[in-house]
């Protein structure tokens, strides 16, 4: 039997098709960069200083380089935490680790877990850790205490199904923890809720409310004595419509997402995937897009993802750029997953 190689006119034209697919996807790629560097030098934002910030930065280089708008994302790798409504259209086990290098001795990390389950149905588990070091504790004197840091973290579980008639829902449970000073910490847990309803074979639209219940409770009397204070800092809820969509010809995914708080924000966030081969994707997007009014809050983020499969792993690294608008240098977002 002899095996019979592909002639050169052949591997001629697969190769001219491979770069006229890539070419096609970089030009949506440029496209979209282009608009958000134009949207990100008119109109910028931010939601404020409110409890639980770290919360809302965004979970992995996937989520941020797209803008953190993955509320009606259905493709790739999935985590509970934009939508858990999205858990049951999750394919395959994920586990991901990520490390972000920030400004300012501020630590941002995540770490997160996706199964399916039979019956179309998808559980989630992840981490969050954030916080500031070599934070320079001084007395009323202005003399050194020593070193100190704050410490923020969250931990949830997230389940997600699909009813018959197609439409998901969701629920994480979440449990928060936040280590201020020597003596004064809080503990305390949140909701979130989603739902997603795919539209034919392109578009999928989803809403989420989230940190329903989630607030600190700080007392000082153990600091200050009968000088302190009992207070609740209670989180803003969230809540976020989004839509996604499958470009034609395999070209990627785009994603938009409006989302308003009990803060009386209003924002968009965009994004778009584009896969330049199997083993190479690319993304951008821009986040906390103010639509009452300007601020200068904006975060524009580029980013990519590699991945290669041998047997029954794929590993990939994926990487983010995101442009912070009040630090000395832009974050980095660096997110080690596998496939299996």
């Amino acid at each position: 039997m002899m095996l019979r190689l592909p002639s050169h006119k052949t591997l001629t034209a697969l190769s001219m098709k491979l770069r006229l697919r890539s070419h096609k996807a970089l030009s949506v790629l440029i496209i979209t960069s282009i608009a958000i560097i134009t949207v990100a030098s008119t109109t910028l934002a931010q939601i404020g200083g409110s409890a639980g910030s770290y919360g809302r930065m965004g979970f992995g280089a996937r989520g941020m380089g797209m803008g953190n708008a993955l509320t009606a994302v259905t493709t790739g790798d999935i985590v509970g935490y934009y939508n858990p409504a999205a858990l049951p259209f999750t394919e395959y086990r994920n586990i991901s680790a990520s490390f972000g290098i920030l400004s300012f001795d501020r630590r941002l990390n995540f770490l997160s877990f996706t199964q399916p389950l039979k019956g179309r149905a998808g559980i989630s588990a992840g981490i969050i850790n954030s916080g500031v070091t070599d934070i320079d504790g001084r007395d009323s004197d202005g003399e050194p205490t020593g070193m100190m840091q704050t410490s923020e973290n969250q931990a949830f579980l997230g389940f997600g199904t699909q009813l018959k008639n197609g439409l998901a829902i969701g629920i994480n449970v979440k449990f928060l923890y936040h280590h201020l000073y020597t003596d004064v910490n809080s503990t305390t847990f949140g909701v979130d809720v989603g739902l997603l309803l795919p539209i034919g074979d392109r578009v999928v639209v989803g809403a989420t409310g989230r940190d329903f219940i989630s607030k600190y409770s700080w007392n000082t009397n153990k600091v200050y004595g009968e000088g302190g204070v009992q207070i609740d800092d209670k989180f803003p809820q969230l809540y976020t419509v989004g839509v996604s969509y499958k470009l034609f010809d395999s070209l990627g995914i785009a994603s938009a997402d409006v989302e308003f708080s009990s803060k009386s924000t209003l924002m968009l966030k965009v994004g778009v995937e584009v896969p330049l081969i199997p083993e190479l994707a690319v993304r951008a997007g821009v986040d906390r897009i103010d639509l009452k009014e300007k601020g200068t809050g904006v975060r524009p983020a580029f980013g990519f993802s590699a991945r290669k499969s041998f047997d029954d792993l794929t590993p990939a690294l994926n990487y983010a750029f995101v442009l912070e608008p009040f630090a000395t240098s832009g974050m980095h977002m660096i997110s080690l997953s596998v496939i299996f």
